[in-house]
């Protein structure tokens, strides 16, 4: 079951680039530069945010209010964790070998005195955790962004991060597990870890005095940069939207510390 569930993610992927592709070619509308297909894009996020304020949302605050801290820290130091193979295999892809180790460290550490991920021994230690995925492999390689997409269910992307993420997605140990009612309850529960970890980020969004839309795209595009290069971006004057004000960027930058702070990057 889990090999086929690895066809599956892999095909959905495609499907779904191939399809926002075609979908984006017959759209009207006008469009922003560095989102060509701003129109399908918006009807993509309106449908995501639908799903997140009557779905996502409610339930990640019924479990952050029913579930001790101690319990959710432990589900999230896990899945960090786990993540943390992810980040060892694009470390070697993108020649990083210094930080190979040093990751290779933290998950060893973890993954035995910490009991399997549960708790978090390696931060105390000095090894710092990183944040690597195929996407920022790809850009390392010399791969562009392509145009920036929202993908139903899956949010916020580049044609890149696209990519990325059905290779990232075709080695997930998640979707190796045998019993299909574990892997699922797996995936959910991840899910859930992962939305709960942004509502701090999520009412920022949601307090700013701006299109939610740009906002949000505008916020994972400099995000994403900081990433690729390592929280040391070049400076250019190209980066941003033309509808990005002084307002906009200083509320961007504080979604972005408190993406970081929540998500431990």
């Amino acid at each position: 079951m889990s090999n086929k569930f690895t066809v599956l993610i892999k095909k959905l992927a495609l499907t779904l680039s191939l399809g926002i592709l075609t979908a984006c070619a017959s759209v009207p509308g006008g469009a922003t530069e560095g989102d060509p297909f701003e129109s399908f894009n918006r009807a993509m996020f309106s449908f995501n945010d639908g799903l997140d304020e009557y779905i996502l949302k409610p339930v990640a605050e019924g479990y952050d209010a029913v579930v001790p801290s101690p319990i959710k820290t432990g589900i999230s130091n896990f899945f960090s964790n786990l993540g943390d193979l992810f980040t060892i295999l694009n470390d070697i892809l993108q020649f990083k070998f210094g930080q190979a180790l040093e990751d290779t460290g933290r998950f060893i550490f973890n993954s035995t005195i910490g009991i399997y991920g549960l708790i978090d021994v390696a931060t105390p230690m000095g090894l710092v955790k990183h944040d690597e995925d195929f996407g920022q492999t790809l850009a390392t390689w010399g791969v562009g962004d392509g145009p920036y997409i929202v993908l139903p269910f899956l949010g916020p992307r580049t044609m890149r991060g696209t990519a990325g993420l059905a290779v990232d997605s075709s080695y997930d140990p998640v979707y190796e597990i045998t019993d299909e009612e574990a892997m699922y309850g797996t995936v959910l529960l991840r899910t859930v870890d992962t939305r709960y970890k942004l509502l701090k980020a999520t009412r920022i969004v949601e307090q700013a005095a701006v299109d939610k839309y740009s906002f949000v795209r505008d916020a994972y595009l400099q995000n994403r940069k900081n990433l690729i290069y390592d929280g040391n971006p070049p400076e250019d004057k190209n980066d941003l939207l033309p509808e990005s004000t002084p307002e906009d960027l200083e509320l961007e930058n504080s979604l972005e510390q408190e993406l970081e702070k929540e998500l431990g990057l």
